[in-house]
C-alpha cells in the first residue's frame, strides 16, 4: 500500500497531550461529539511508564486458515507480522487489530524487544500477549487484553499494515495518536490533535486545582463545577505560581 505522506504535528501539541490524562482526552473528543475513541478491555502489560503517546502504524490480522497459517512461513522475513515490526519507526506505536480474540497471542517478547530497541512508543493490541513476564520488564508501554501461550498462527493471520484497523471497537487510522495510562488508551483522531490538544492540557491543570481544593474541605457546589470565585481564584493562583521575567541589569557608564 502505497502511503499518503501527512504533515508533521506540532511537537508542542504533543507535549500538550503527555500531560492530560486518557479520562481527560475522552471528555474534550466528547465535547466534539465522539463517544467512541476510549479502546476498552485493555490493560497496561508493562511496569511504570511515562504516558504513552504517539502515531499509530496499524497491522490486521483476519481468522488463520490450517493450510495457510504453517510455523514455516515464520521463515519468510518478509512475513508481514515481521515486517510491520521492522517499520514501526521511532515515537509510532504498533496497533495490532486481533478483532478482540485472545484465544492465541498476537506476538511475544522477541518482537516487542525488537520494537522497543526501534525507539517505538509502545504497543496497543486487543488481543493477547505471550512471554508476558519478559514483556512486562521491558522499557516499552504494552497495552493488551490478557495473556495466551499459543502462537498466533493458530487464530491469526496476518494481511496488510497501515490501513484502517478496528481495535478493542475503536477505528484507528494511520497517523492517528493514541494515548495510554493507567486507565488504558484513547484514540485521537490525527486532525483533531491541535483542536484539543491545549484544552486538554488546561483542564488537566484546572482540575488539579479543584482537587487541591476538595482535599482542603471545600464542597462541590460552586468548586465542582467551578463558579466563577473558584475560576477567579484559579487565575490567581495560576498567576501567581507563573515564572517571573527576569530584571535587565542596565549596563554601568564609566566617566
Amino acid at each position: 500500500m502505497t502511503e499518503t505522506p501527512q504533515a508533521p504535528l506540532n511537537p508542542d501539541d504533543l507535549a500538550a497531550l503527555r500531560e492530560a490524562s486518557t479520562a481527560t482526552l475522552s471528555t474534550q473528543l466528547f465535547k466534539l461529539g465522539l463517544r467512541n475513541t476510549f479502546l476498552a478491555g485493555l490493560g497496561r502489560v508493562t511496569g511504570d511508564q511515562p504516558r504513552m503517546v504517539g502515531e499509530a502504524f496499524t497491522l490486521r490480522y483476519i481468522p488463520a486458515r490450517e493450510d495457510i497459517d504453517t510455523l514455516d512461513v515464520f521463515d519468510d522475513y518478509d512475513h508481514p507480522q515481521r515486517a510491520a515490526i521492522e517499520q514501526v519507526g521511532p515515537g509510532q506505536i504498533l496497533v495490532v487489530d486481533c478483532r478482540g480474540q485472545g484465544r492465541a497471542a498476537s506476538a511475544g517478547n522477541i518482537l516487542l524487544s525488537r520494537l522497543s530497541v526501534r525507539g517505538a512508543a509502545g504497543l496497543v493490541t486487543d488481543g493477547t500477549l505471550r512471554d508476558i513476564e519478559e514483556i512486562s520488564t521491558l522499557p516499552l508501554p504494552v497495552y493488551a487484553a490478557g495473556a495466551a501461550a499459543m502462537t498466533n498462527l493458530a487464530l491469526h493471520h496476518a494481511v496488510d499494515m497501515q490501513v484502517p484497523v478496528g481495535c478493542a471497537g475503536v477505528a484507528v487510522y494511520p497517523g492517528d495518536v493514541l494515548v495510554g495510562d493507567r486507565d488504558g488508551v484513547v484514540c485521537v483522531p490525527r486532525h483533531l490533535v491541535p483542536v484539543i490538544a491545549r484544552q486538554a492540557q488546561e483542564q488537566e491543570r484546572l482540575e488539579a486545582f479543584l482537587t487541591g481544593r476538595v482535599l482542603a474541605g471545600a464542597p462541590l457546589r460552586g468548586t465542582y463545577p467551578a463558579d466563577e470565585d473558584t475560576l477567579r481564584a484559579y487565575e490567581e493562583s495560576r498567576l501567581a505560581s507563573a515564572p517571573q521575567p527576569r530584571a535587565q541589569v542596565q549596563p554601568q557608564h564609566q566617566d
